[in-house]
Order: structure tokens, then sequence, then C-alpha cells
């Protein structure tokens, strides 16, 4: 294997899900063994039908007897047996997920025969099913009717969303979100018009709990988080929301850092009762070992992370500053430049590796932090902690068990943020704020809404 084989290996690997990448190629075999496309409406120059000249050998053409084997002869045929095998793959697909689980109850989930197909492959909670998550996928998409395209990437994440969302309505207890990209725009705030509101209202009334796990870090500082969720607490405000109902939304900021609950309290300018977020303090929800972080630790991390931002920004002659906060330590663009992905993906990836070779010379004479780097879209970070003790965080302080939890985010791709909680939870893995209405518009209906609450 070559030097460069290795390399281009290693860029493509943090860019692929390994199994969506099965899945697909699955499903591309029927595809190119059984899609032929449609055969031609022509004529020939005597006005014959292409059926005619097929038929008889007839004409001046070139077509002869064994082209009629290169065409579909009719749609709807085609279209039930290409869903037919795509379903079949499916429900194989389903199968072997369910082995993986019970093998992962067993202690061995490395024995089942989809680790060892996809060795990266990550804890299912709950069942997934595919083939009927399949039909209606293919129902809005038409998958089984393209000849031309096959079954994408995008197809099956939406399909393994789907089937997400199919399982876990039943017993779902806390919803967390992403912010930027997921529920609003990047760098933008919710607005008073947003769709999402009335879905994320929904979840409350049926007696979800709804939070936002968000990398953005502002300690103790719950206007901030105000100012970014104004358009949401104005409606809930102008809806004259129930304290109780209130307090099943949270935000918890820095990954893991800073968690706030929402309720009524007096408005600082006016003195009149408003929707806003209160700050909890980390003794009432964060675990001993958590707590046990030193400042001193935190900060010596960090150092070495900027230490390695500043290498890369000089390096590549980004035009980017750093942005140093208490626990948090990233470059960030100089007014209006866009920095390119492998760009950011090259700053992701070696201050990753800079802080790995740090912790395992620092051995056992300091505790190890945990940390996160992540590419945002136009920017990097380096948060302490992460959304995987974020998640359980929230898990533990609010009663919720994985297989009733799934979290909503865009960045589930190695350099991404969101990649750790499907350690410790269900996910869906959108692309925008629209795909995220979209799923919730599949789960709201799935739930039961108590009549006090309806």
């Amino acid at each position: 294997m070559t030097s460069s084989y290795r390399i281009n290996y290693q860029l493509r690997a943090h860019k692929r899900d390994p199994l969506i990448e099965f899945i697909k190629g699955l499903l591309l075999t029927p595809f190119i063994l059984h899609a032929k496309p449609r055969k031609p409406v022509l004529t020939s120059p005597g006005n014959e039908s292409i059926d005619t000249i097929l038929a008889t050998g007839n004409g001046t053409s070139n077509v002869n007897q064994d082209d009629r084997n290169d065409y579909q002869e009719e749609d709807k045929p085609m279209v039930d047996a290409n869903l037919q095998r795509y379903l079949e793959i499916m429900k194989s697909v389903e199968a072997m997920i369910e082995e993986h689980r019970r093998k992962a109850v067993k202690g061995v989930p490395e024995h089942s025969r989809l680790h060892r197909i996809v060795p990266s492959v990550a804890t299912f909670f709950t069942p997934l099913p595919l083939e009927a998550a399949f039909l209606d996928a293919n129902a809005k998409h038409s998958i089984a009717a393209r000849r031309f395209v096959p079954p994408s990437f995008n197809d099956i994440r939406r399909i393994l969303n789907t089937a997400q969302v199919m399982a876990i309505a039943p017993t779902i207890s806390l919803i967390t979100f992403d912010g930027d990209m997921t529920l609003y725009d990047d760098g933008t705030s919710f607005t008073e018009n947003s769709p999402l509101i009335p879905l994320l209202i929904a979840l409350m009334r049926a007696g979800l709990r709804v939070a936002i796990v968000t990398a953005a870090g502002y300690p103790g500082d719950a206007g901030k988080y105000e100012e970014r969720l104004m358009g949401l607490l104005r409606v809930f405000d102008q809806q004259k929301l129930s304290e109780k109902l209130l307090e099943r939304f949270y935000v918890l900021g820095g990954e893991c850092n800073y968690l706030f609950r929402c309720g009524w309290k007096k408005s600082d300018a006016t003195g009149e009762p408003v929707v806003g977020l209160t700050y909890i303090h980390p003794e009432s929800y964060q675990p001993s070992d958590m707590l046990a972080w030193k400042h001193e630790d935190i900060q010596e991390l960090l150092d070495v992370a900027e230490e390695n931002l500043k290498r890369s920004v000089s390096a590549m002659n980004l035009k980017a500053m750093i942005l140093r906060k208490s626990r948090a330590v990233g470059i960030v663009p100089i007014g209006d430049v866009k920095i390119a992905r492998e760009q950011l993906d090259e700053c992701v990836l070696s201050t990753q590796q800079r802080l790995l070779e740090y912790q395992q010379m620092s051995g056992s004479s300091k505790t190890t932090i945990p940390f996160c780097v992540f590419n945002g879209g136009n920017d990097v970070f380096v948060d302490i902690g992460n959304k995987l003790i974020g998640v359980q965080v929230l898990q533990t302080y609010l009663g919720a068990a994985p297989e009733a939890t799934v979290h909503v985010g865009d960045q589930f791709l190695s350099t991404g943020n969101d990649f750790a909680t499907r350690s410790s939870c269900c996910t869906l893995w959108i692309i925008s704020p629209e795909e995220t209405e979209g799923v919730l518009k599949e789960l709201t209906p799935l739930l039961t809404i108590p009549a006090e609450e309806a």
C-alpha cells in the first residue's frame, strides 16, 4: 500500500459513514442489474414504430431482435420488482441489526455479522424497522422507479431517520437538538415565525423533555442564550404556556458545561413576568468526575490546543483569528471570509492528534479531561467536554434511558460534535432546519398528548 493511498484513504474516511455506505452498496447491486432504461419512443425512417422493428426485425435501422433485452418492457412491473428487491435487502439489514443488538446484550457485540462487516458500527438502542421506512421513503422519493440515479447517501440517511422515529415514538421521553443548522441557519437565531416552534410545543405537550445541546458557551449567562432563542421564548410568552410545560425545556451550553431551565421570571427591564432561562448550578446536575476537573488542567489543555491552532492558521495562511473562552478555544474567520472545508478539517484532525499526544505524554499525573474538536462549518473549536457527556448528564438529571432519548443534529461525521452522542442515545441525522421540521412532522403524530395538555 503506497503512502499516497494511505493519505487519500485517511482523508476520505472521516467524510463517510460506514453503515450508510454498506447499505448503499447493497442497494446498488439490484439497481445495476435490473433497473434498465425505458424502451425508446422512436420511429424508423419508414415510419415503423420501434415496437414493430423489435418484433419483426424489419426496417432500415440497426435495431435487432436482441435489442429488446436492453430495455424495460413496462413501467409498473419494473417498479414493483425493484421495490421487492430493495425491500428484501432492507429486511435483511434489519435482521442483522437485531442480531447485533442481541449480541450487545450478551456483552459480545463484536461477534455479530454486522460488526464483522462494519467494525465501527455504533450501538443500536432500539430496533430499526427499515423495511417499513423504505416504503415510506419510496412513496416520497420514488426510489424504486428511478432508472438512472441509484439509492443515494441522503436517501439512506433519511430512511434511517424515519426508521428511528417509528421505533422510538412509543417510549421517547427526552429529545435533544443541536442549534446551528438544526433549529436555525448557521449563525442566526430562532425567529417567531419558525415552523419548528409549534412542533417543539407539541413535543412538550406530549410530556417530552426538550433540550438544546449546543457548543455555544456563555458561562452562567442566560441573557446570551435568550438572545439566540428570542423568537422561541416570545412565542412561549405569547401563548402563556404554563410553568409545568415550560419546565420541560432546557438549554445545555458549552457541549455539557452550562445548564439552563426555561420558566417564568421577572424582566430585568420592566419587572413584568416574562419567559426566560434560569441557570442551574453545576453541583445540582454534574457528576462527581465532572466536578473534579481542575481549572489549571483545563487551561493547560486549552493552551496546547491554542498553540496548535495558531500553527495551523499560520501554516495555511488562513484569514482567521483565535477566540479563547473559559472552557473553549477556536478559530473564527475574519470578516466575511469563507474557509475551505479541507482547511477546517486539517485544523480539526491535527489538533485532535496533538491533544491526544499531550494527554498520553502526561500519563497518570493529571486527570484526563474529555474534549471535543470539531468543524463548525466555517470555524473550528476545541471544547472541554463533549455532547456525549452532555446527553448523559441530561439523561441522569431527567431520568431518561438511552432507548428513550434521541439527539437531532447535523454534525455526525467524525469531525463533527454530534458524532459522540451515538454512544449514549438514538440519533437523527439531518442537514438543515427544513429536515428537522420533516422528522418532527413524522414524530408528532405518533405521540399521545394528554387531554389536559391538548
